[in-house]
């Protein structure tokens, strides 16, 4: 794997960091800058390759999972700021109305999103602090369901 995405782990070792452990997800954009996470399964695009960066879990041996996730997030982005090419942080969108943002992104053809609690930390496995929220029109999405149903 990493010879496939050497792009994501130049990046990461240029990190101004001893030791870090990055929530996140190897995938590529599409031509309009768009998120799309199974290309890399189908083996397409792989020169694309980007770590889409969603939470940190550990910092030069501090562990910030206790640490709400505005202070996790705002982290993240400091640490990244200068970075290279290859890992990109996965904005926080703060908006009143969930159901505004999903609507949206499904009309830009996202894959869905996650909406975490202000003030949650990290919590391995499900939560009712972390919600997901799947497009249901999304190719990935239906692709999933499909390999569900078995056909």
């Amino acid at each position: 794997m990493f010879v496939r995405v050497g792009f994501v782990v130049e990046a990461v070792n240029h990190l101004k960091m001893r030791s870090g452990l990055i929530d996140g997800e190897v995938g590529c954009c599409d031509e309009r800058g768009l998120a799309i996470f199974s290309t890399l399964r189908q083996r397409r695009s792989e020169a694309r390759a980007f770590l889409f960066a969603f939470d940190l879990l550990e910092l030069d041996g501090l562990d910030m999972r206790r640490e709400p996730i505005e202070t996790r997030k705002a982290t993240l982005a400091s640490l990244l700021r200068n970075g290279k090419p290859g890992v990109r942080l996965n904005e926080h969108i703060a908006h009143p109305n969930g159901a505004a943002v999903f609507h949206h992104a499904c009309k830009l053809g996202a894959e869905g999103i996650v909406s975490k609690r202000l003030g949650s930390r990290y919590r391995s496995g499900r939560s009712p602090d972390w919600l997901k929220f799947k497009n249901p029109e999304a190719p990935a999405v239906r692709r999933e369901a499909e390999e569900d149903w078995g056909e």
